[in-house]
């Protein structure tokens, strides 16, 4: 007997599952998995037994060797070249796409997919579609706020089994979400723990340094009671004659300035003591 026509795509499917869980090739797995799917050809393919099987698992091998490969945005449209419709993709592949999407942080990518796949007259008398809209409704529809299109999805399916329950847990997801929304800006006021922590040692530190600012204002004002305001004040009036209304070039100026000069020194010496005295140049 011949053997039949998918046994080529079995042979690589084998070939495929060696490199991705033996010998971590991604690559060359993806290559085996592509030859297979196109040995296949497009679409769910004629009969509904192995060829179908083979394919299924063919793209499911696939999609593990994209995501390993952090090629996970190809993930979707990879499996829909050799499906073409989103309909017609096998429940465990949608699945796989769904959970893989929602994990990377990107759920609406399955938005049209989903939603196509569980409306399809075909797939409403599979086993797999209350697990899959489950699934959807959890992954996709509510973590996104779309409440009036899981209501409108559940209630297209009349053939499903428990739709009281998933029509409930809309709702309370609703309640729910509608609070998240209400104590949101409240919650954005809030500092996270490290941003308080930072302000925290911020605050310790600028106090700190006030505090040793108080200490040292407090010190040169006791030491400042001490001075000879007279000698500081005739300084300072001089210094403003010198400046203002004397010519420093002048010749009759000398004398006046290097008495000033006598004055700044001894009101410099009666300021600070001589431990911290800096020194004036002549």
């Amino acid at each position: 007997a011949e053997p039949p026509a998918w046994a080529p795509a079995a042979a690589l499917l084998e070939e495929a599952a060696d490199l991705l869980v033996l010998h971590r090739d991604f690559a060359a797995a993806l290559e085996r998995c592509e030859a297979g799917c196109d040995s296949l050809g497009p679409g769910p393919g004629p009969e509904p037994g192995t060829g179908s099987e083979v394919k299924c698992s063919l793209c499911v091998v696939g999609i593990q060797a994209l995501a390993e490969m952090n090629r996970w945005r190809e993930v979707l449209s990879w499996v829909l070249q050799y499906y073409h419709e989103p309909e017609h993709l096998p429940p465990k592949v949608l699945e796989l796409c769904i959970l893989l999407y929602s994990q990377v942080g990107e759920p609406q990518v399955m938005l049209e997919v989903g939603s196509s796949w569980l409306r399809a007259q075909a797939n409403q008398g599979l086993p797999e579609l209350g697990p899959l809209l489950e699934l959807f409704l959890a992954q996709v529809l509510l973590p996104l706020g779309r409440f009036e299109g899981a209501e409108r999805l559940v209630r297209g399916c009349p053939g499903l089994h428990g739709q009281q329950q998933l029509l409930s847990s809309i709702l309370e997801s609703r309640s729910r979400w509608a609070q998240r929304q209400q104590t949101r800006p409240a919650d954005g006021e809030r500092q996270d723990p490290a941003a308080a922590t930072l302000m925290g040692v911020l605050s310790q530190k600028l106090l700190a340094m006030l505090t040793l600012l108080r200490r040292a204002l407090r010190s040169m004002s006791n030491h400042f009671y001490l001075l000879p305001y007279k000698k500081m004040l005739l300084a300072t009036f001089l210094l403003y004659l010198v400046v203002v209304r004397l010519d420093p070039a002048s010749p009759t100026s000398l004398p006046f300035i290097y008495k000033l000069v006598q004055l700044f020194r001894q009101a410099w010496a009666a300021v600070l003591s001589p431990i911290h005295r800096p020194p004036i140049p002549d």
